[in-house]
Order: structure tokens, then sequence, then C-alpha cells
């Protein structure tokens, strides 16, 4: 192995499909809707190669906070995701994405989607 610096991991979980209640009108506060995510995540991990993330974990991370509740607004569940991501010790940065295909607008689109980006300071 090469002597290299701090070893950074890059762990993905995309296309997590959720249908739950997501949006403000009161029709999208009863009928559920699709809601899909991505989450990336880079670490430090202590031990590379053998200090692995639980795909399960991350997965129920993002589940807690879209599965379980009513999602109003798109980018609050997503930065309340990359915080409590961003808690795990060896966590330096996480990525959320989450989009909505079923907007209600007057012209057809593929989705709303929105970014959140958080990362740990220093």
């Amino acid at each position: 192995m090469h002597d290299v610096g701090p070893v950074i991991e890059e762990v993905s979980l995309r296309g997590l499909e959720f249908n739950t209640c997501v949006g403000i009108l009161p029709e999208e506060r009863v009928r559920p809707q699709r809601l899909l995510a991505d989450i990336t995540v880079w670490r430090r991990p202590v031990a590379p190669g053998r200090d692995v993330l639980d795909y399960r974990r991350l997965h129920a991370l993002v589940a807690s906070h879209v599965d379980t509740n009513a999602v109003e607004y798109l980018e609050t569940a997503a930065h309340a995701i990359a915080s409590a991501a961003l808690d795990e010790a060896s966590t330096v940065r996480v990525r959320v994405v989450l989009r909505k295909p079923e907007v209600m607008l007057p012209h057809p689109l593929e989705a709303a989607e929105v970014v959140a980006d958080h990362a740990r300071r220093g």
C-alpha cells in the first residue's frame, strides 16, 4: 500500500424511493406521492477497507425523515437528513438530493429537486 494522506471514502445510495405525503397543498397533505432520494457521504474511515459504513443505517436515516413523517418542504427534509448524517463521527461531508416527480404545476416537468450539501468545518 502506498504512503498517502488521509483517506476519503465516498459512499452513495441512489434512487431510494418512498411513498409519503409531500407538499403544502391540501390535496398533497392527504395523498401519498413518490419521493426519490439520493444520499452521498464522504468519510474518513479509521481503518480504510475495514471500518465500513452499514448501508442499512444510511437507508434508515433517510427513511426516518421522509417515510414516517409528512414532508412539507423538500428543503427542510433534505437539510435535516444531511445534518443528521453529518453527526456520524467519520463523516466529513454529506450531499442529499430529494426529487418529487408529481409536482402540481400548470405545465409538465420531470421533477422538483432540492440538493442539500453539508460539510464539517475544519
